[in-house]
């Protein structure tokens, strides 16, 4: 996840060098963080990516899962290039995609209006939330899993 106060200020920091920080910038660099340390995992991957709008942005994607690989490659020292099929589509077209964007929404909640009550009842569920905006110890963010579960909010 990212957080607006830290996306705000590095828009600001961009907008001076008259720059713009693009939100398919954000989602594919989040897609590339995402994706670095699963891809080797499987023979084959398919991913399907929840369309925002009216563009598939399938290159786009499949520029950030090649990203992942190549960052992975670079961390690892060895380049696993499975076959990777990529697919955009609707929520309403795919019912993985509306589950994951309910946890989503109770993530958000949890972060935005400090609702806790969606999240908790899921809790159980989510393996890793990766908080790439707290910073405090580690400058790739904090990363929550089973073993470093999230501190209440409020």
């Amino acid at each position: 996840m990212r957080r607006k106060v830290v996306l705000g200020e590095e828009a600001q920091a961009l907008f001076r060098y008259k720059k713009k920080l693009r939100p398919d910038d954000i989602y594919d660099d989040m897609v590339k963080r995402l994706f670095r340390n699963l891809l080797h995992k499987s023979q084959e991957n398919q991913i399907f990516f929840a369309r925002r709008g009216k563009s598939e942005r399938k290159e786009a994607l499949a520029s950030a899962i090649l990203a992942a690989k190549q960052n992975f490659a670079a961390k690892w020292g060895r380049f696993y290039d499975a076959p990777t099929t990529i697919q955009s589509a609707y929520p309403s077209q795919v019912a993985g995609l509306q589950v994951i964007d309910y946890y989503l929404w109770a993530l958000q909640r949890l972060y935005e209006g400090h609702e806790e009550r969606f999240f908790a009842s899921l809790v159980k569920d989510y393996r890793l939330i990766m908080d790439l905006d707290d910073k405090r110890k580690r400058a790739y963010g904090e990363w929550y899993s089973d073993k470093n579960q999230l501190p209440s909010i409020k």
